[in-house]
Formats: C-alpha cells, sequence, structure tokens
C-alpha cells in the first residue's frame, strides 16, 4: 500500500523538530554494523583482506584522485550520466553560469554497481536494514581501496584500483539507510573523503519547483520498498519547503519491489522466462501507478497529483514509461464511461530526477574543499572504470539460481558481522555481459555512460 503523508506550512520551530529526529534517526545506526567495520580496517590497514582498504593511501594529497560513485546495479548510470554532462557552472571562476565546457571534464571516475545483492530496497521488508547498513559499507570499503577481481573465478585478487578522493551515493535506499554510516566511518578512519547523497537533491528540486503563493501541492514519490519505509523523502521535502517558508505538500508513496529489478534484466523479476523485459518493465510501472492513485482516491482526496519524484535511480531510466502511464490512468473510463482518475492526475505532470541536482552539489563540494582536478590533464574515456559484483564461485549451487544469481531466500537471510564471508566478489563491468534491454536502455538514454563504458570493451556491439 502506498504511504500518504499529508501536511501544512511547517513554521521554524517544528522544522528544527523534523530536523532534529531526523538526524537522531541518522546518527543512531545499529551500532555494531558500524564498530565492526571500523575496526575491521584498522586491523588490516594494508587493505589486503576482503573488505579493507590501505589507510596510508590518504596521506598523501587526494586532488587528483578520482571520485567514486555507487548504487546497488546499474540505476546509478543515470547519475553518472548528469555528471559527465554537467555544464552549469563557469569552470575558472566557479559561479553557476554554463560555460559551454564539461564542469568535470579533469575528474576521473569510479563506478560501482552491486548487481549480485540488489535490489537494495527489499532488505527493510525482509527485516535486514543492518545486512543493508553493512552492504553499503562494503560499497563504500570498496571505493576507498584498491582490491577486485578480474573474472568471479580468478584466483587471486588484484590491488591496482585507486582509491577516491569523494563518494557519490547514487541509490536512494543507500542513501536512507546508509548515509550517515557512510560520513561516521569516513570521519572515524580519519581520511579526507567528503560524501553525496542522492535523497536531499531530490528533496529540494521539489521544494524548487514550489512557489510560495501556491496553496500545497500533491507530489508522488516512485521508489522501492524501502526508500519508502524509510520516511526519507517525506521528512525531507517537508523540511526543505517549512525552511523555505512554503506550505508542505501532500506527499504520496509507491513503494516498487519488482521495478528496478525488472529494469536490471533479473529473471526473478519477470514471473515468466517466456516475457520479455519489456513487457515486464511496462506491467511494474502501470500496476504501481494504478495503486499509487487508487489508494488516493480512497483516501477521499479531491487534488490533483502535480509532481512525481523519481525516488529510485533506476528509474529515469524508464521515465517516459512512467509518465505515459499516469496520462493513460488519467484518461481510462470506468464502465459507466466516467473517468475516476482524472481530477486526481494533472494535465502535466513535473518530473523531478535528482540526479543533476546531484550532479551540481559534487561540483560545488569539490569546489569548497578544494578537490577539483587540475587542469594539466585532460580527461579521456579510459578515465572511468566500472565495477560490478558477481556472485562468489564458493557460493553452494544449492543457493543459486538456474541463471547463477544468488537466490532471494539466501540473498534476505544473511546476517551482517561476516566479514571473514566474501560471497560476492567485485569485478569489471562489461557491455557483453549486461542483459539485452539494459543494455540497449543505458545505449538510447545515457549516451555519455555508453560512450565511456562500451569504449572499455574490445568486443564493442
Amino acid at each position: 500500500m502506498p504511504t500518504i503523508c499529508i501536511h501544512t506550512f511547517l513554521p521554524l520551530a517544528i522544522c528544527i523538530a523534523l530536523w532534529m529526529s531526523v538526524q537522531v534517526t541518522a546518527e543512531t545506526p545499529a551500532t555494531n554494523v558500524v564498530e565492526r567495520m571500523v575496526g575491521h580496517v584498522h586491523e588490516h590497514a594494508d587493505g589486503k583482506a576482503a573488505f579493507s582498504f590501505d589507510l596510508s593511501a590518504y596521506q598523501q594529497p587526494t586532488i587528483n584522485l578520482p571520485i567514486g560513485v555507487f548504487d546497488s546495479g546499474i540505476g546509478g548510470l543515470t547519475v553518472l550520466e548528469a555528471i559527465l554532462s554537467l555544464d552549469a557552472f563557469n569552470n575558472d571562476n566557479l559561479r553557476p553560469d554554463a560555460d559551454g565546457r564539461r564542469d568535470f571534464e579533469h575528474e576521473r571516475f569510479i563506478y560501482l554497481g552491486d548487481q549480485a545483492n540488489m535490489p537494495y530496497g527489499n532488505y527493510a521488508t525482509h527485516g535486514q536494514e543492518n545486512y543493508l547498513r553493512e552492504l553499503i559499507l562494503k560499497d563504500t570499503v570498496f571505493l576507498l581501496g584498491r582490491r577486485y577481481w578480474d573474472t568471479p573465478a580468478a584466483m587471486e585478487p588484484r590491488w591496482d584500483k585507486p582509491p577516491v578522493k569523494a563518494i557519490v551515493i547514487a541509490c536512494n535506499t543507500a542513501t536512507a539507510y546508509g548515509l550517515d554510516d557512510v560520513r561516521q566511518v569516513v570521519k572515524r578512519w580519519g581520511i579526507p573523503v567528503f560524501v553525496v547523497g542522492v535523497v536531499e537533491s531530490g528533496a529540494r528540486g521539489a521544494n524548487e519547483l514550489i512557489r510560495s503563493s501556491e496553496p500545497p501541492k500533491t507530489i508522488a514519490i516512485m521508489a522501492t520498498m524501502g526508500t519508502c519505509a524509510s520516511m526519507a523523502y517525506p521528512k525531507a521535502i517537508s523540511l526543505a519547503c517549512g525552511l523555505a517558508g512554503k506550505r508542505a505538500p501532500v506527499v504520496i508513496q509507491q513503494g516498487s519491489a519488482t521495478l528496478a529489478g525488472a529494469i536490471e534484466g533479473d529473471l526473478s523479476f519477470l514471473k515468466t522466462n517466456d516475457r520479455s523485459q519489456a513487457d515486464a518493465i511496462a506491467d511494474c510501472i502501470d500496476a504501481d501507478v494504478a495503486n499509487l492513485v487508487e489508494s488516493y482516491r480512497t483516501s477521499g482526496a479531491n487534488q490533483p497529483i502535480e509532481m512525481v519524484v523519481l525516488g529510485c535511480t533506476h528509474f529515469p531510466l524508464v521515465q517516459g514509461e512512467i509518465v505515459e502511464a499516469f496520462a493513460r490512468l488519467r484518461s481510462l473510463r470506468s464502465g459507466d464511461d466516467d473517468r475516476p482518475y482524472e481530477d486526481l492526475i494533472a494535465e502535466s505532470i513535473d518530473v523531478v530526477n535528482p540526479a543533476e541536482l546531484v550532479a551540481k552539489e559534487l561540483f560545488r563540494e569539490l569546489a569548497r574543499n578544494r578537490l577539483r582536478a587540475t587542469g594539466d590533464r585532460m580527461t579521456n574515456q579510459t578515465d572511468l572504470a566500472f565495477y560490478i559484483s558477481a556472485v562468489s564461485p564458493n557460493v553452494k549451487a544449492s543457493v543459486r539460481t538456474s541463471t547463477g544469481e544468488l537466490t532471494s531466500e539466501y540473498k534476505y537471510a544473511r546476517q551482517p558481522g561476516r566479514l571473514d564471508l566474501e560471497d560476492t566478489r567485485i569485478v569489471p563491468m562489461t557491455v557483453s555481459e549486461l542483459p539485452d534491454a539494459s543494455r540497449n536502455l543505458i545505449r538510447t538514454r545515457l549516451p555519455n555512460v555508453w560512450a565511456r563504458l562500451s569504449s572499455s570493451e574490445k568486443d564493442l556491439r
């Protein structure tokens, strides 16, 4: 069922209280998860063990290190696309003014998609928030370190990946559950790395589309089950509007357990193997939109949905399909020739994709920390490395699906604390190993990412 949160104008005192509630929630994570990871890295400070990194690497200047971006799969590539294409600032004086040059033209990037453990949004519904937190910290440690595997079956790992100077959590669920954890461990390790997440950026984007003189809008959050359960977006949007002196909107949420997986091409989300990925995606979108609006209707609401926030980084890959689903439902006729949803869906819906806002925040943070890469080396296509997680060959066949992925039963039964167990391995991402439909989405909708990704593989299709 969707979550409906109805808010009105928030006085400053309430905004402060709401901010404090967000901070208290963020600052009281499962302590053992953080403590174990902090201690594990200190015990293996040379970075040779799994889930560790070389702390001494950060005793040198970091300005020319790459920027790390991670997500639970390919969805974070939408954020990377926004970063690679951004031209919102003057590169010479750093003011917000496009100058015809890419804002990150001299930067290098490392991308990680934790595909073997995705979707992150379903861990909360299985009561595994602490294991999700551990996965997020493992992603962080990978980006900070040098260790990876050539292939899932390689005999020994390699240690020639560069560490990163900044981390972008390009996953809404990971931001909602792990942003404070990541910032806390970075501080505890004493390394000069800053962290940017997507939820705050999405909330600011929604706030920017609301004028102070307007009555409260209705905003729909399309996200994973985990992101919706965290209530991160309703809190962040209410806070952003309140601090801006605006009347907070009605916020409704629809958590999807299947759409991100269908976009990834995971067969377990396609229901039957004889259905195409495109059909599965369309069915997921239609069902999610219908459930959202029908629940909104039965709540007694009478004002239209005017804005949709894409609260999962996978969803911009199917943004057009989502907008079309709302339009179809708006014009849907019932048996008595009535249109039951026409008044509940605006004729034109604003769509908020947090990706560009994250890119702008990243630029500002690099400038503020004086970490923008020097201009004596122009970026080329080899300056972006892609990695993905894969199931380790040590995992028993009984917990693998017919296509080699981890079964849901195994995936969601794992407990945190086993930092000696490496049931997935991080390997270079290749174009040819991505599902056909996912590869096509990247090729047609993320041109800058596609150019970088495809050029890194010899057997370009």
